[in-house]
């Protein structure tokens, strides 16, 4: 048994050297590859992921920006009906107000008309009654001359 624990003990004192030389390397390749790998595939991470938060970034930007712009074009629509709808109401309550007035100079133009018409008839009715007692002394004479001069109240 002596014997084996020599043996492990000339085995590990063998292996001194390679432990040292494996911690030593495992130590240069910490400092030389796993670092600088680390630091690398950080950098791409940063790019490529960073550029795809970035981008999820400007596309969520973009959706707002899209969305206040549609918001805007909405409430501009709106003002624009709202105006047109305000113009053709005032379009529609001049043209009213312009056929009551053109009915109501109609009406007194009528008006007009019909009282001059009437003083017209009155008139003529005047001067017909006025000329027709005239007239049937006229007319009495011309169809019977002969009586109009033995003096039935007939003039020539």
């Amino acid at each position: 048994m002596q014997e084996i624990l020599n043996q492990l003990g000339e085995l590990v004192l063998g292996s001194i050297p390679t432990v040292c030389f494996f911690l030593l390397l495992l130590l240069a390749y910490s400092a030389l590859v796993k670092r600088p790998l680390a630091k690398v595939l950080a950098q791409r991470h940063a790019r490529t992921g960073g550029a795809m938060d970035e981008a999820n970034r400007a596309i969520a930007a973009a959706e707002a920006k899209s969305a206040d712009y549609e918001q805007r074009l909405r409430e501009a629509r709106g003002k624009i009906f709202e105006a047109r709808a305000a113009r053709q109401k005032a379009n529609a309550d001049a043209r009213d107000h312009a056929i009551a007035a053109a009915r109501e100079q109609a009406q007194r133009s009528i008006t007009a008309a019909r009282d001059s018409v009437t003083a017209a008839g009155d008139q003529a009715r005047q001067q017909i009654e006025s000329g027709a007692d005239a007239l049937s002394d006229r007319i009495v004479a011309a169809i019977l001359p002969h009586r109009a001069q033995q003096g039935y109240g007939v003039q020539a």
